[in-house]
């Protein structure tokens, strides 16, 4: 007796239905578990939403100020997003970390660079609860990023 792939799912889903016991990871309930979402990427952000990133409670949200012809911001923005999105990668706090990302050549950008004294580029400057508390310029290699972000 010869079974396609079809008919053996169907078997498969019968014998599971009859029998959850089966699954020896099935426990009759679920369980759902809460906490703080990871790295929540914001690419080419405005005002707005730059707002409304910085000034979450418990979260330390690193602003990678960027240019798209800036070689360097080319260079360390895979890095970044690499590191934020990591769950291994936390800071003394132990905070999720975001990442938002502000274009300096819009016009919400550059209102921006200009509010937070922006002279080179890339620059990153770490908030936490709406205030700057570190900042580094340059394309740092991702050892030093991952220290940057350790001290955090």
């Amino acid at each position: 007796m010869s079974l396609n792939v079809v008919q053996l799912l169907k078997l498969s889903a019968r014998a599971i239905k009859r029998s959850p016991s089966y699954l020896p990871f099935y426990s009759g309930t679920r369980s759902f578990r809460s906490s703080a979402p990871r790295a929540v990427v914001y690419a080419n952000a405005d005002q707005q939403t730059f707002n409304k990133a910085v000034n979450a409670k418990d979260r330390v949200v690193l602003v990678d100020f960027y240019a798209d012809w800036c070689g360097p911001c080319h260079q360390l923005s895979p890095i970044i997003e690499r590191l934020t999105n990591e769950p291994s990668t936390t800071g003394a706090s132990k905070l999720p970390l975001d990442l938002v990302k502000i274009d300096t050549d819009s016009d919400d950008g550059q209102s921006l660079g200009a509010k937070f004294k922006i002279s080179a580029l890339p620059t990153v400057i770490a908030f936490r609860d709406g205030e700057p508390i570190a900042q580094f310029v340059g394309a740092l290699n991702e050892a030093r990023v991952q220290r940057f972000i350790n001290e955090l």
